[in-house]
């Protein structure tokens, strides 16, 4: 099936370009409160799973024997953008494990930010593997190594101890089966499994609700899920959608993004699951129609925190560079049923 058109582009009267996908709300029990396109066709989810693969980091004990917090937790999660403190903290669990950068199976990344890729260039430094949006996940596979006694090397695989774990949790919550077939290698260098978008968004109403899940696997769920709230920044930064949202809606909502137009989102108070995939990729249309679910999902208005913060990111203006708006980033009706 051809999925619906879900956002537009605009130009002064015409729509100079749209993106098509699939959206699929769920909630704990796996009842779909709302689905359209094909929430059935598997995608990798990428990035936008990265809280399922923190589960094991925080049940594992590792979490708190190294006496980490709320912002190291959140960039276990993370997709950041290189600044300074997500550079800082990186380092700092590292070497709160015995370990450094060059254990790091992520490739170098430049910084998100251009200020931060020029003061590379004034120090005369090239970006690392701490530079990478993924080295606080990494970060986080890898004190869980040191805790549970298994060789850092190689962590990376989908034969390490650890990473079985990891892989195992992300069935666990989808119910989806991580296996060879479905299997494809991240941009960063882990397994990543291919995952419908239904699959996807009963995840995550259960990551919020606990439905489901072991005592031990809740409270681990809830832990990352309000040290994302506490420390938006860390999850992604300065500009980022994530953070955006997550500073605007505080510890109402989780959001996390993944490449090629795939974002997730969970509602605590409503205990629903969000999952939507762009099918060319594209962000610009992944973040619009998460913002635009968000607030209809929590009949936001402008009386509400946030609320104008929201608006903006669900219908972004499109501007010349001398700074016109000249068109329009905006949800079409294909979304006009989303309700709490």
């Amino acid at each position: 099936m051809e999925n619906p058109v879900l956002v537009e582009v605009t130009r002064g009267p015409i729509v100079e370009s749209f993106h098509r996908g699939s959206v699929a709300i769920v909630d704990g029990d796996g009842r779909l409160v709302f689905g359209v396109g094909d929430i059935e066709r598997p995608s990798f989810p990428r990035s936008a799973v990265k809280p399922f693969q923190a589960l094991p980091f925080v049940e594992s004990g590792a979490a708190d024997r190294f006496g980490f917090g709320d912002a190291e937790l959140a960039l276990a999660m993370a997709s950041h953008n290189a600044e300074p403190r997500h550079v800082e903290t990186v380092r700092a669990m590292l070497a709160a494990a015995g370990l450094d950068e060059s254990c790091l199976a992520c490739g170098p990344h430049w910084p998100g930010r251009h200020a931060d890729q020029g003061e590379l260039h004034r120090r005369g430094e090239k970006p690392g593997r701490i530079h990478n949006n993924c080295s606080g996940k990494h970060t986080g596979f890898l004190c869980t190594c040191v805790v549970t006694g298994a060789d850092p090397r190689g962590y990376e695989t989908a034969e390490h101890p650890v990473m079985r774990e990891v892989i195992a949790a992300g069935a666990s919550m989808t119910g989806t089966p991580h296996a060879t077939d479905i299997c494809g290698t991240d941009g960063c260098s882990i397994p990543t499994f291919a995952v419908a978008p239904r699959a996807l968004a009963h995840g995550f109403a259960r990551f919020v609700t606990g439905v489901g899940l072991t005592a031990t696997r809740a409270r681990a769920a809830e832990r990352l899920r309000l040290a994302a709230a506490a420390e938006p920044f860390m999850v992604a930064g300065t500009g980022r959608f994530c953070t955006r949202v997550m500073t605007a809606l505080g510890d109402r909502v989780l959001v996390k993004t993944g490449a090629e137009g795939v974002f997730i989102g969970a509602i605590k108070e409503l205990g629903l699951g969000i999952a939507l995939k762009i099918d060319d990729g594209a962000g610009r249309a992944s973040e619009a129609a998460m913002a635009r679910i968000l607030i209809d999902l929590m009949k936001l208005t402008p009386d509400d925190p946030g609320y104008a913060e929201m608006r903006d990111l669900a219908n972004p203006q499109v501007k010349s560079w001398a700074g016109e708006r000249v068109g329009e980033i905006r949800v079409t009706e294909a979304l006009d049923g989303v309700t709490g």
